[in-house]
């Protein structure tokens, strides 16, 4: 085996080395910015810790005040019904992510079209989703508007009285809702549009031949095709689904009544709101063992449903 000379073992260790000294920024930031704060976020789950006090360690006393129960009398109560009730307003938002893929699809399959000017529409479309979320949140605010709002001035002409969408407990989450499904609509439907094209024409080919209608070409080839896309939506939109915060904060800041809070709110408002970084840091890492599972038996109840072209 012949052996490598200096000079090219030289040449070698310089290159390994440029190639380290250009991924040195990112893993530094990295070790920086994500995996410090991931760390001390643990050590901080088991402490109690309110920024000009001490760090006191305290074992598992904030995952048992968050998960644990404790009786009155004959009743049973959860030590933190906040932290239950934020939990049910996160799930009541992910009602979003299904409708939210059937909009997207809808729009996908209008769009896929070979019409003149197509792409304009497209373009449309797609424009929300490069917007800022907090204007986005922001001329929402404005159309739900309970006296000069956009929506209940087309509600008026009608002789319809709107409600006050965003202060009514009735109406406040599903408002939010459906400004969500604006917002991400156009991102799942260039997906969608994306794979539709793919879709080999030879299928929708045979189909025609067999006397299949359209009805029956979309449910036996276009849907089962659709799978890998599918799959990723409902994996991306669970875990976005578990940390929404922004729009809830721009336009109702929680309310009303808390009926808008959800699990990062609830992060977010313990650790800068009342400053008990230890007991925010302890939700933080239930929240990150909720998404992990859901995610888990998401990729195992589904991975193997999925079929590729």
């Amino acid at each position: 085996m012949s052996q490598i000379s200096a000079p090219a073992r030289r040449k070698h260790l310089r290159e390994n080395l440029t190639g380290f000294a250009f991924l040195a920024p990112n893993g530094i930031g990295f070790l920086v910015f994500g995996f410090l704060p991931i760390f001390a976020s643990l050590f901080l789950s088991f402490a109690s810790w309110e920024l000009i006090t001490p760090i006191k360690w305290i074992g598992f006393r904030n995952f048992v005040g968050i998960l644990g129960f404790h009786k009155d009398g004959a009743s049973v109560f959860p030590n933190d019904p906040y932290f239950w009730k934020y939990l049910l307003n996160t799930f009541y938002f992910m009602i979003g992510i299904p409708l939210g893929m059937a909009t997207s699809l809808i729009l996908a399959l209008l769009m896929n079209q070979k019409i003149k000017g197509i792409n304009i529409f497209r373009t449309i479309y797609f424009m929300p989703v490069v917007s800022s979320m907090i204007a986005c949140a922001l001329l929402w605010r404005w159309i739900y508007h309970p006296e000069v709002g956009l929506l209940n001035m087309f509600l008026y002409l009608f002789h319809i009285k709107g409600p006050d969408w965003l202060g009514s407990m009735a109406w406040a989450k599903p408002s939010l809702i459906v400004m969500g499904i604006w917002k991400g609509a156009g991102y799942n439907m260039l997906l969608y549009l994306a794979a539709l094209q793919g879709v080999p024409e030879e299928l929708y080919e045979a189909a025609r031949v067999d006397g299949a209608n359209k009805w029956r070409q979309f449910w036996g080839i276009t849907w089962p095709l659709l799978g890998p896309i599918n799959f990723l939506m409902i994996i991306m939109g669970v875990i976005g689904g578990f940390q929404s915060f922004d729009v809830q904060y721009v336009m109702t800041g929680g309310g009303p009544a808390n009926s808008t809070k959800t699990m990062v709110f609830y992060i977010y408002e313990k650790a800068f709101t009342m400053f008990q970084m230890g007991y925010a840091a302890a939700i933080a890492w239930i929240l990150a063992a909720m998404i992990f599972v859901f995610t888990f038996l998401q990729w195992k109840s589904m991975g193997k449903k999925v079929f590729y072209v």
